[in-house]
């Protein structure tokens, strides 16, 4: 759903400043919003601005500093952006503050005038002005023993140090002395404490003789975890405790002497003598079996205080990324592999990670990995390894890869060294650019890369109308699918241009990007746009946007929970002013507080809205699903609320809902009441990665309980199909990183009145893709995806990336099941809406083809399960084609495409390829008799005389279908060398006599 496209930018990352010296880069961090990001060398700290992309300000240390403190190693950001820690080679700690001026202007533009200007319009994301920023040097902080890792928080410093083994926390200086009160309690709160990595201060670490390599913490949900020197991960989490003792009696004197000896001892004491005591709880999320021989060894060398070579386990994490939107961890190891586990629970088993698939075609070495991040919205992981990078789906899907480059290129000229190798990434604000650091090459400048991404619109909003076209959205526009609007075979043709692209206007763009929410209409012609205030939409009919006239109102407010078209009305949700609202808008009148339709206040922010016919779903963060009926009236339309439901104790985590549906009686729908909808209905949701559904279960104090099915895990998108096409209609459709996997009538609930009918819905079919699925179109047979491409050329010296339209017929796959199931009746039923393509033979030639494969594989690897001619899945086919026109040509088609070793089995069931050839002749269809003609000749069925090619070189005389006389007439001459049978075949039909038919 993420896939590069145009070029990679690249930054001049050494500042245009006098007396600079040139450095290469050592790393580079995002500052918490990801508006910023620092890069730092071995003498100084630059700020730059993410969009648009420049530097705001610059320090440098001293001379005396570097000799004093060492050299810059590595950089983070503190949680509030106030505060940037510089680490040292010596173990000091460097703090310097960020300060924002607000008044002042970082850079000068020269005066131009309105003509000249018109040629400089801000792009995306550059019409609000460059912040001015001061960096200036707060302190130095000198730690006790040589430091690993930093993670700034709130109110304290973390860190891990390796001599001794040790985890340290440090308060920050505290400067205003006013406010005792204040000061007292982060003392007490924020001491200096020391924990020593043993048995008896950290019990759950696998082995206590390591350090901690790594100390990460989740900026969104405060999830932390570790990297030990042993190659293990940990979850951990710093609980709060209490002494039994009264260490408040203690006096200074005696505090010091016992927190020295508790330091000694591995236990640990506040400091300011206070009672609250914090001690660390971890849970091990990526473990390995160590050899016995290492361990045998390393017991040895501990009993002879001998060093023995050091033992590199191949799966050592050397990263870390967490996912809380579908509770999952990936980590990176030291072979270059990629694990994906989900979050573990107290009263389960650990679980099994899961090796993702890194395509490497051209088996060329990855390297470990030296970084990891999901994006914001959880759908992708991007990965940097010492000789590569790769973009992955949350279900384990390669996006884009690249372990350097395919072409021949001038290695001279050549500037993204990003397709080599990659030090550090971060996803920029909106996900549409991912930032990458690569390692010091010959030049020092030039080391950071831009590259932009589309992606899928339903990464932002999961409704059944972003899911019905392939909609994608880049930075500066939308791209929208039209190939259901084009002939069948433009649909398959990957050269087809089947894309529209929408450009977003220039004006609302430069301040309000990046892009949050896009929604498309249900015929596909009106498209809604929101960035970071307001919103703006389109119609492709007249060609025009409409945005907001009055900026004021435009920035008064923003898109918070999405935004749906119903017909021409536009329904939004937003926030303003710390308030809530839904807020309906119509296409055909001008975007104004003065024309919004309605408005619905809300008591807390909306998470998804969904609509289903004329009925409005709304569900919001305090796990509370609304029902709303949209009702037009005679000047303007409104928001009815019918009833609401909460689902506390069903649904955990409100916000890792993404998709949301249901389905309604029929009887409730003509006969009920809209009020009692929410007790009867059937509720689809998408939850985190888990396909949900919830059947209602009324008990006898007509309290509504849920029966819950989960249909399967970590599912990426699911296409809700209610109006379908025979067994399509009410089918569920579900994507998970590998399959398309179908649950045909899944969604229909009138049959549900049984217990045991929730777990009775079963996977039907699972469709392989090799390319990554957009849009199921329905009325063509046809899943609609891309994958990415990237082409280098000699005489250029950047990579050009692009996403390619694929596609693959779903429909043998349906037909299949049923035909397995045998239901030929509703295989025939569903087939014939289908016979009007122009691929609808070919759809069941693959399917025929498929199933003699299959067959004959069973058969082969077990004789004893062999079948008999008259049972089995190719019986059901067979009869399953005769009601079909197009039966003989696919039969033909197939065997001409199988091996001639599948035939015996093929036609015992077909029947006699020599009655067919007759069939065909009668009905006069004479190419597919020529092709049964080559089947009876590797058959051995022709006689000498050839009298069948002879009568059909007659009938094709007869029908003046010259091509065919002169394929004949090939075959003829191919299968006797001496020439007998051309001449004889010529005779008979005395074709040499009319001039103007050219033998061969």
């Amino acid at each position: 759903m993420y896939f590069p496209t145009s070029a990679a930018r690249q930054l001049l990352t050494v500042p245009a400043l006098p007396d600079v010296t040139p450095e290469p880069v050592l790393c580079f961090e995002a500052s918490p919003r990801k508006s910023l990001f620092c890069l730092l060398t071995r003498s100084s700290l630059t700020v730059w601005r993410v969009r648009p992309s420049a530097p705001l300000a610059h320090i440098s240390r001293a001379e005396t500093s570097l000799l004093e403190h060492g050299d810059n190693t590595a950089v983070t950001w503190s949680p509030d952006g106030s505060r940037i820690v510089i680490q040292t080679t010596m173990s000091y700690l460097i703090l310097v503050t960020v300060d924002y001026v607000p008044d002042a202007s970082v850079y000068q533009s020269s005066h131009m005038g309105p003509s000249v200007q018109r040629n400089f319009l801000p792009g995306p994301g550059e019409g609000i002005p460059l912040q001015s920023l001061s960096l200036a040097l707060e302190g130095v902080i000198c730690t006790e023993g040589q430091v690993l890792s930093v993670s700034p928080r709130k109110n304290c410093i973390i860190f891990s140090t390796s001599s001794p083994p040790s985890v340290q926390r440090i308060p920050w200086p505290v400067y205003d002395e006013s406010d005792i009160e204040e000061q007292t309690a982060r003392r007490s709160l924020m001491g200096h404490d020391t924990w020593i990595l043993n048995d008896h201060e950290l019990p759950w670490l696998l082995d206590p003789d390591v350090t901690v390599t790594k100390l990460l913490q989740h900026s969104i949900s405060g999830v932390e975890t570790w990297i030990t020197s042993d190659g293990r991960a940990y979850f951990v989490r710093l609980q709060e405790s209490r002494y039994s003792e009264n260490v408040s009696e203690l006096d200074e004197e005696e505090t010091e002497k016992s927190s020295t000896s508790n330091l000694a001892n591995g236990t640990s004491i506040d400091s300011s003598g206070s009672q609250p005591h914090y001690h660390w709880e971890g849970t091990c999320i990526h473990d390995f079996d160590v050899p016995r021989w290492v361990q045998k060894q390393r017991s040895t060398d501990d009993g002879s205080g001998q060093s023995s070579s050091t033992y590199i386990e191949p799966r050592r994490a050397m990263a870390v990324a967490v996912n809380t939107r579908f509770s999952l961890v990936a980590v990176g190891t030291q072979n270059g592999s990629i694990e994906f586990t989900s979050f573990p629970t107290p009263d389960e088993p650990t679980p099994i990670p899961k090796v993702i698939d890194i395509p490497n075609p051209y088996n060329r070495l990855s390297g470990s990995v030296t970084a990891m991040e999901w994006s914001s919205d959880g759908y992708v992981l991007a990965v940097g390894w010492t000789h590569g990078w790769a973009i992955f789906s949350v279900g384990g899907r390669c996006l884009a890869s690249s372990f350097g480059v395919e072409d021949h290129i001038d290695g001279d000229r050549f500037q993204d060294t990003f397709m080599h190798a990659v030090e550090n990434l971060f996803w920029a604000p909106g996900n549409f650019e991912l930032v990458v650091l690569t390692p010091s090459g010959i030049k020092p400048d030039g080391q950071v890369f831009v590259l932009p991404f589309a992606k899928s619109a339903t990464t932002c909003q999961h409704s059944p109308d972003n899911t019905r076209y392939a909609f994608l959205q880049m930075d500066d526009r939308a791209l929208v699918y039209r190939g259901a609007e084009q002939p069948d075979m433009s649909v398959i043709n990957p050269e087809s241009d089947v894309w529209q692209h929408i450009k977003i206007p220039q004006s609302y763009l430069a301040t309000n990007w990046p892009i949050k929410y896009s929604a498309l209409s249900s015929d596909g012609r009106l498209i809604a746009i929101a960035g970071r205030r307001g919103l703006v939409h389109y119609s492709s009919t007249s060609g025009r946007w409409k945005i907001f006239s009055n900026i004021v109102q435009e920035q008064a407010f923003t898109v918070k929970g999405g935004l749906l078209w119903f017909h021409h009305v536009l329904i939004v949700a937003v926030e303003i002013s710390k308030s809530y609202q839904i807020r309906l808008y119509s296409r055909d009148m001008e975007l104004s507080n003065q024309n919004v339709l309605h408005r619905e206040v809300l008591m807390s922010p909306v998470i998804i809205l969904s609509l289903v016919d004329n009925s409005l779903l709304v569900y919001t963060a305090d796990n509370m699903l609304s029902h709303y009926l949209i009702i037009p009236t005679a000047d303007t339309i409104k928001l009815h609320l019918c009833g609401s439901i909460t689902f506390d104790g069903i649904i955990a985590s409100p916000s890792a809902v993404r998709a949301l549906s249901w389905m309604i009686p029929n009887t409730q729908k003509r006969l009920g009441d809209p009020v009692d909808d929410l007790a009867v209905a059937t509720v689809l949701m998408v939850v985190g990665g888990q396909l949900v559904l919830l059947r209602p279960r009324t008990s006898g104090t007509q309290e509504v309980n849920y029966d819950m099915q989960i249909f399967a895990e970590r599912i990426e998108f699911c296409w809700i199909h209610l109006r379908g096409i025979g067994a399509l209609e009410n089918s569920l459709w579900g994507y998970d990183g590998q399959n398309m996997r179908v649950w045909l009538n899944a969604l229909a609930i009138e049959s549900s009145g049984s217990a045991d009918e929730p777990s009775s819905v079963k996977e039907s079919v699972s469709i392989p893709l090799d390319f990554y699925p957009l849009s199921v179109l329905m009325d063509k047979g046809i899943i609609i995806g891309a994958e990415h491409e990237a082409a280098t050329r000699m005489n250029l010296s950047f990579v050009m990336f692009r996403h390619a339209t694929s596609s693959h017929l779903f429909l043998h796959h349906v037909l299949r099941y049923h035909l397995e199931s045998g239901q030929v009746k509703e295989a025939v039923t569903l087939a014939k809406h289908y016979q009007h393509l122009v691929f609808f033979a070919h759809a069941l030639e693959i399917l025929l083809h498929t199933v003699v494969e299959s067959e004959c594989t069973v058969d082969s690897e077990d004789p004893s399960t062999s079948a008999s001619p008259e049972s089995g899945t190719l019986t059901a086919v067979i009869e399953f084609l005769d009601h079909f026109d197009a039966s003989l040509d696919v039969v033909v088609g197939c065997a001409r495409k199988t091996e001639m070793t599948r035939w015996k089995r093929l036609f015992s069931i077909v029947g006699n390829p020599h009655a067919l050839f007759e069939t065909c002749l009668a009905s006069k269809r004479l190419k597919t008799a020529g092709s049964y003609l080559l089947v009876l000749h590797n058959l051995e069925q022709l006689d000498e005389n050839n009298k069948d090619a002879v009568r059909l070189l007659k009938c094709a005389v007869k029908a003046q279908d010259w091509q065919l006389c002169r394929e004949l007439l090939r075959f003829l001459h191919s299968i006797d060398d001496t020439g007998k049978a051309l001449r004889h075949a010529l005779s008979e039909t005395s074709l040499v006599a009319q001039k103007r038919v050219m033998v061969p």
